[in-house]
This record gives structure tokens, sequence and C-alpha cells, in this order.
């Protein structure tokens, strides 16, 4: 990993010496504007020959065998296989050396380990996955105990940018009377901003995750990152983790 580009990041969390995890950012790519530079999308519109060199790229850096999955807001998990591209919004795997992998704009990467370091999971939430039980299913694929997992919380639209509609609010309300405190009122008369990392950890302690890191960031505020509500013409950027 001795090119690995400054700001990509590390996840700072206590999981396993085995575990590896990383979210990149623009940085260190080849694609032009308006998807400048390491954009790993090939469904936003970027040149396919763009994206098939960033993605060289990030196998060679990471020195591991990315899994992408075709990403439509579902609850549904499969195993991580880099042989084909399913349909689904998590993705698991036992085998070394297979990252899960979830592309965002905004929307919450989550990436999950067992304190044993045998298996991994990454789960992609925006809210109508999250509301439709993503994270839930995606804790059910790692086959332990929730308190026998360690979760981390990637960078996704801010609660000071996420302004949403009612039916959201009473999506989350419904499910948990807590998440009532996810949401204040927005300074639009009848909507609300939300704290989609607030609700992440409802969700996650519902199912015995306590042990949840990271969260704090806002794609929309920072540069760094690709972000569909600050321009829907845009790249897509990846979190992955994967087993030595």
């Amino acid at each position: 990993m001795n090119d690995w580009p400054a700001d990509w990041i590390r996840p700072e969390w206590p999981a396993p010496s085995c575990i590896r995890a990383c979210v990149t950012t623009r940085e260190g790519g080849v694609s032009q504007a308006p998807f400048d530079g390491f954009n790993l999308g090939d469904h936003v519109g970027d040149a396919p020959d763009d994206v098939a060199a960033n993605r060289r790229r990030l196998r060679r850096v990471l020195a591991c065998e990315p899994a992408w999955m075709n990403q439509v807001h579902s609850s549904a998990v499969i195993e991580a296989t880099p042989r084909q591209r399913l349909t689904a919004d998590a993705c698991w795997t036992s085998e070394a050396g297979v990252a899960c992998a979830v592309l965002t704009a905004d929307c919450l990467p989550v990436l999950f380990c067992d304190r044993a370091g045998s298996r991994v999971a990454a789960a992609h939430a925006g809210w109508r996955g999250l509301a439709g039980g993503i994270l839930e299913a995606t804790v059910a694929a790692m086959d332990a105990p929730g308190h026998q997992l360690l979760a981390w919380l990637g960078p996704a639209i801010g609660p000071d940018a996420f302004e949403v509609g009612p039916e959201v609010r009473d999506a989350f309300v419904s499910q948990h009377a807590a998440a009532v405190e996810a949401f204040s009122p927005s300074r639009n008369a009848g909507r609300f901003m939300a704290d989609i990392y607030q609700l992440a950890r409802l969700h996650l302690a519902a199912c015995g995750v306590t042990a949840v890191f990271g969260g704090g960031y806002c794609t929309v505020s920072d540069p760094r990152f690709y972000s569909y509500r600050r321009a829907a013409r845009t790249g897509r950027f990846a979190s992955l983790i994967w087993r030595d």
C-alpha cells in the first residue's frame, strides 16, 4: 500500500489485526469533470475506460479483489463474489482477499466484522434501505450474536444537510419510537433534518450491536467525497472491508 492516496480513510476502530478496511475519496484517479478524479461507479455516465482504470488501481493499491453489487436500496444480502455482479445492498464473506464493497455518494456505508476476524460485511444504507431492514439483514448474515460484532459508519450525508419529508420520519418512528430524537424541524415548514448516523446506531442497537464506531462525516460539505445532493451528476466513492 505504498501508493495509498494521502486522504483515503483508514477506519479507526478496534478490529482484529487481520481485518483491513478503506474508504476512497476523489483523490488518485483519472476520471474527468464532473467525475474527477477517482470515480468507481460504472453507472453514472463516466467514461468506461476511466472507471476501469480507477478500479484497476484500487485492486493494485489495496491488494484485494472487490466484489461489486448492483445496489437498489433493498434489504437483500448476498455472499460476496468478485466473479459476478449480483443485485443486493449488502454482502459478506469469510474468504481472505475478497473485499466487500459498497459505492455511495450520500447514502451511509456500514462496515462489519466479527471479533474473531473470521467474517466481514459491508452494507449500503440509504434511508429506504435503513428503514427497510438492510442493517438487520446484514447482522443476521454475519452468523454471530450482536455483541460479537463491530460496526463502522462511513462517510454519509450529515444531519445539517439531510432534509427529509414527514414520510421519512414516519417510516422510522413507526418502527422505533426513539427515532424521533434523530429528527429536528427544518427551516422549511413541515420538513425535518435527519441524522442518519443516529438512526443507524438505533437500528444496530436493536440487533444487539453496540460496538459502533465512525460517523461524524458529511459528504455534502466535505469536498473529498462525491455527493449526489451537492451535484446530481457525480461519481461514487467506495467503502471496502476484507480479511488478510
